[in-house]
């Protein structure tokens, strides 16, 4: 487990190395927080038809995800990883006293917290201090409070569980680049993070709250706002947990057969 900590405290102080990049991602995340809730606001006074959240809920939902953007970024891979695997040197990786799965693992977990630290605490503040109802809201309820952080760890750890099933299959291609960007487009789409899912139709609420993507930052983000109420949160916490054992288990048994294949040539 040390070695694990150490590989884990290496790469996350590492990542706070990038000040310069965090506030330049903090300044774009305010510019596009801002404009989807000036789009929202727009379509939610279009009409007067029922809309499956109040709009004070999805401007927390919206501020939310924007804060803890580093930790759901979809399309965000460790380009590192993918070197090791396509020039060879994950050889190197192989001699260490560790499991790769396991360690690339933590790494990623890592590299993902380091950036949310150096954005969330500015947007937080600033989205608290916006009128109602552009703002970010307290929880729906002391319930939905306590319940947010064990959602929001469960979804982070399928998040990156699912990122490593991304880098898996690197090992069964020339390039990493198409597999990246069908599967960051995909995720991104079936987890909410362009349209919130509770806007969809039921039918595809329904298929999308048992895969594995509806458990990343919807369930969290609902759970925060009170969309969700407490028994249905349970079951959707439920449903994490189930994929998060699911996708481990086929990421390490997926790893174990990769490495038997691979080949490295070179000297």
């Amino acid at each position: 487990m040390k070695k694990y900590l150490s590989f884990f405290r290496i790469r996350f102080q590492a990542g706070l190395q990038y000040r310069a990049a965090a506030f330049a991602g903090v300044a774009t995340q305010f510019a596009w927080g801002f404009m989807l809730i000036l789009m929202y606001r727009a379509f939610y006074r279009s009409g007067n038809q029922a809309f499956p959240m109040e709009f004070h809920q999805l401007s927390s939902y919206i501020w939310m995800q924007q804060a803890l953007l580093a930790l759901f970024m979809t399309w965000f891979f460790d380009g590192e990883i993918f070197d090791h695997i396509t020039s060879g040197s994950v050889a190197y990786e192989l001699c260490r006293p560790c499991e790769l799965y396991g360690m690339w693992f933590v790494k990623n977990m890592a590299i993902r917290l380091s950036r949310v630290v150096l954005r969330c605490i500015p947007i937080f503040l600033v989205a608290a201090l916006l009128p109602s109802p552009l703002g970010l809201t307290l929880p729906a309820s002391a319930v939905h409070a306590a319940m947010f952080p064990f959602a929001l760890l469960l979804g982070f750890l399928v998040m990156v569980s699912l990122s490593m099933l991304v880098y898996i299959g690197a090992f069964y291609t020339l390039s990493p680049v198409g597999i990246r960007i069908m599967a960051g487009t995909a995720m991104e789409f079936l987890c909410g993070g362009i349209i919130p899912i509770p806007f969809f139709p039921q039918w595809m609420q329904r298929i999308m709250a048992l895969l594995p993507f509806g458990s990343i930052q919807n369930t969290p983000f609902l759970i925060y706002t009170g969309v969700m109420q407490p028994v249905q949160a349970l079951k959707s916490m439920f449903i994490q947990l189930i994929w998060l054992g699911i996708l481990l288990l086929i990421g390490s048994l997926s790893m174990r057969h990769a490495l038997k294949k691979v080949v490295v040539q070179g000297g």
